[in-house]
């Protein structure tokens, strides 16, 4: 969305009242009353692994937003390809896939979707002839291509062209939209191609542009009303914890709320935020999805894997939605923390464009209150410590760590106490590193679980992990915050946790 667009759907919501609060008390000092949070994630952030069923009535769900798809010439026995990874025609000649020859989909409707290649660029029909192309660098209507199906063999696809013709590969480099609608599906057919799926996104654009917004509105406002509710903020009060930490997208704070997003999440925080209040619980909100995208994945609502955040519109975009948060939450007593970006990662996120963004995002929470803290997150594969410098000028500042015994080859083939041991040295030296700044900044484990690479493990197992955890992250000098409180599997809900005893928190 230009800045201009942005601005026109932005600027009426500064007529909004906000939602009636006491008035804004200092929060509790983290010296003597540390965070013991947990994320509400998955909830006005959709992320398809923490509720697959929200996906289930999405017809043709195999192909959505960032769908990444391998197409085999049945003729040719190779992968299309773009060529040179885009800009240049596509071709029908690699015997093995990778990156160049992964095409990611666009849905325009159940069945018509786009194909962006590599490099960015969109496959058409080179100048309005047959010959099929990946040159343009934005997504056109003539541009939109039919995936058929094979009613008794769904690996077996034919796609329709703009011109209603059929893509064929004509030979191993000549790869052309101009075959017929009859096809017998056979391995003689140049317009067969072999499917094979090797990517799936299920985040916010997924679902919201899978139904339509119009049969995703009661699909999210179903969720949104009984995913969470108030009964989970007594539960969180009663078990040890005395923070929340929630994931927003940036679509929250725009009115109207721009295609495909569902209206209606803000109605939402408001509400956790009274809940909040009621149950003496304090509020991190966190900007979990910021526009374009500031790290490529789905819990960060972005549409086909890319990363577009870090030009000077999406920051200055992100700015307004830290603007309007703030404003609007700055005199309720919950209001604890703004975090202002979450998990953002390189290339888009370099280090200078991350600090300069902080800086103005954290003048811009300073013009409506000097109590809440402000949260700057940590880049995905970064050094821990290379905020701490920056931060350190900027009072009520808190750093975030995100600390999970997963995700690389490191914990690969670790047992029970290997994972242990990791926990009481690793994680606890590199803390200490990072948190070793005297009170400024403060830093924050936002994210970690009890959940692990070991197998078969018993509950007494993920009994002495989850302490060990707590023991070492509850040295953090902000606080931590679980991840999450609801989850269909079990290890990753806190919920589950707590109420068959795999866990417990103590204050």
């Amino acid at each position: 969305m230009k800045l201009s667009n942005f601005l026109l759907y932005f600027l009426p919501l500064f007529i909004i009242i906000s939602p009636s609060h006491a008035s804004r008390a200092t929060p509790p000092s983290p010296s003597t009353s540390k965070i013991r949070a947990v994320n509400l994630g998955g909830w006005l952030v959709t992320e398809g692994w923490i509720k697959p069923s929200l996906f289930d009535g999405i017809p043709n769900g195999d192909f959505l937003d960032g769908t990444q798809l391998q197409l085999k010439s049945v003729t040719q026995n190779k992968y299309l390809c773009a060529e040179s990874g885009g800009g240049t025609i596509i071709v029908a000649n690699r015997s093995s896939a990778s990156g160049w020859e992964t095409f990611k989909l666009w849905r325009i409707t159940e069945n018509t979707f786009q194909f962006r290649v590599f490099n960015g660029q969109f496959m058409g029909l080179d100048g309005g002839g047959t010959d099929v192309v990946a040159v343009s660098d934005s997504s056109d209507p003539s541009e939109t291509f039919e995936i058929i199906r094979n009613a008794n063999d769904s690996s077996r696809v034919r796609i329709k062209a703009p011109n209603g013709s059929f893509l064929q590969a004509k030979t191993d480099v000549l790869v052309t939209a101009d075959y017929g609608e009859s096809t017998n599906w056979g391995n003689d057919d140049p317009s067969v191609f072999l499917i094979n799926i090797v990517g799936k996104m299920q985040g916010e654009f997924q679902i919201t542009n899978g139904y339509g917004t119009e049969k995703a509105t009661p699909v999210l406002r179903e969720h949104w009303n009984s995913f969470i509710v108030e009964e989970d903020f007594n539960f969180i009060s009663q078990n040890g914890l005395n923070a929340v930490r929630i994931p927003v997208g940036w679509w929250t704070a725009i009115n109207p709320t721009p295609w495909p997003f569902v209206e209606g999440s803000l109605q939402i925080l408001d509400r956790a935020f009274s809940w909040a209040e009621k149950y003496d619980l304090k509020v991190i909100i966190d900007l979990h999805a910021a526009p374009g995208s500031q790290n490529g994945y789905e819990h960060s609502a972005s549409r086909d894997g890319s990363q577009e955040w870090g030009t000077n519109d999406t920051i200055a975009q992100t700015i307004t939605v830290i603007d309007f948060l703030t404003n609007r939450y700055a005199k309720s007593p919950s209001f604890l923390a703004m975090e202002l970006l979450n998990e953002p990662r390189a290339p888009g996120a370099t280090l200078d464009t991350l600090k300069k963004y902080y800086q103005d995002a954290y003048n811009t929470v300073r013009k409506y209150t000097i109590d809440a803290y402000v949260i700057m997150c940590n880049r995905l594969s970064a050094s821990p410590t290379e905020l701490l410098q920056f931060a350190s000028g900027l009072q009520g500042s808190v750093v975030d760590v995100h600390y999970y015994n997963l995700y690389t080859s490191n914990f690969n083939g670790l047992n029970v106490q290997q994972n242990i041991d990791y926990l009481n040295n690793n994680r606890s030296a590199e803390l200490s590193t990072v948190d070793s700044s005297n009170g400024s900044p403060l830093v924050l484990v936002g994210e970690w679980v009890a959940e692990w690479e070991v197998n078969d493990a018993t509950k007494e197992d993920y009994q002495r992990f989850a302490a060990a955890e707590l023991n070492v992250f509850g040295r953090a000098s902000f606080g931590w915050a679980y991840w999450t409180l609801k989850n269909v599997q079990n290890h990753w809900s806190l919920e589950w946790m707590i109420t068959n005893g795999y866990i417990k928190i103590t204050s």
